[in-house]
């Protein structure tokens, strides 16, 4: 059979924090929507509505990962996607 050294898992590689996944999560979710149709419909608004809902429920349930520089970083990253809009809106 298969040596179990093959399949151990790696040290610390689910350490991810939650924020982190977060913020990543959103970066992907509002990519995808930009790329779509250039004007705003139901379904932009109804995927942006389910984020923020996704967003507040994640914050909620691990609130002691969310220190004041997980807070920081969060918010710049909220204002990166509105500048993301913005330059993919006019580029398109």
């Amino acid at each position: 059979m298969i040596s179990e050294d093959i399949f151990k898992r790696r040290r610390r590689h689910n350490n991810t924090p939650k924020y982190v996944l977060l913020i990543i999560a959103n970066y992907v979710v509002c990519c995808a929507l930009f790329t779509l149709d250039s004007k705003l419909n139901w379904f932009f608004f109804l995927t942006l509505i389910f984020l923020a809902v996704y967003n507040y429920y994640n914050i909620r349930r691990n609130i002691e990962e969310f220190t004041k520089p997980a807070i920081v970083s969060y918010i710049l990253s909220l204002a990166g996607i509105v500048l993301l809009y913005f330059v993919a809106r006019n580029a398109g």
